[in-house]
């Protein structure tokens, strides 16, 4: 089945996303990594959602606010809004009579703590503060001086590689952790470059270290099947 482009509505818009897989039984709603990492990952969130439609697990890649193609500019993000964005997307398909489960990469895993999911499959889940010292690595790159504290201290949106980001969603950031309670379940799959506790390890190069988008098809049918595997379980 080829990808369709739908949307959904918040309380702050409408957004877009990519529908694919069957339209009845579990739906699965990816969230991107937040920021540059997700423009290097999208690619294969696509990759993986398709071997995920193909095992008969529906998926979506939603934009959310300040994300993608969304039309709310990142400046006038916090992160309680991309968190509600993702909540309403979640309740509508629960509203059609599907069961919901989250997959979440890198930073995306911050997205997901309030909706309503029965399960959360996380891969290489990154907390907040983390991903602010990468933020702050980047910002040091392009010639700015001062460390972590100077670059949260101006009051304006701060601009890094291309991303102009308010101080308040960096402030929410430094606190934020990917959810981690035992009910729902949750599994995590990390790298085995990545010695954090998991569940499971795969061996793989982390696609969202390269300079350029990229996909690693074979990545995306291992992580398909632990996907499909899992949602079965849950859903059993």
């Amino acid at each position: 089945m080829a990808p369709r482009i739908d949307h959904y509505d918040w309380s702050g818009g409408r957004e877009a996303l990519l529908r694919l897989g069957p339209d009845t039984g579990p739906v699965a709603i990816l969230a991107l990594p937040l920021f540059e990492e997700a423009n290097r990952t999208r690619t294969f969130a696509v990759s993986l959602l398709r071997r995920l439609a193909e095992r008969g697990i529906a998926g979506i890649l939603p934009d959310v606010p300040g994300q993608g193609e969304s039309l709310v500019p990142l400046e006038d993000c916090t992160l309680s809004r991309m968190k509600d964005a993702v909540e309403a997307l979640a309740c509508q398909q629960l509203a059609s009579g599907r069961a919901v489960h989250a997959v979440g990469l890198r930073s995306g895993t911050l997205l997901d703590m309030v909706a309503p999911f029965a399960s959360r499959w996380h891969l290489a889940p990154q907390d907040g503060r983390a991903l602010v010292r990468g933020l702050h690595r980047t910002w040091r790159a392009a010639g700015n001086d001062g460390d972590l504290q100077v670059m949260m201290d101006d009051s304006e949106p701060i601009e890094i590689a291309g991303n102009r980001i308010p101080a308040d969603l960096l402030d929410a950031l430094t606190t934020a952790s990917p959810f981690d309670q035992s009910s729902p379940p949750r599994r995590v799959v990390r790298l085995s470059s990545d010695s954090a506790p998991a569940d499971r390890h795969v061996e793989a190069a982390p696609l969202w270290r390269r300079a350029e988008p990229g996909d690693d098809p074979a990545l995306a049918a291992t992580l398909a099947a632990d996907i499909a595997d899992w949602i079965v379980a849950c859903e059993a």
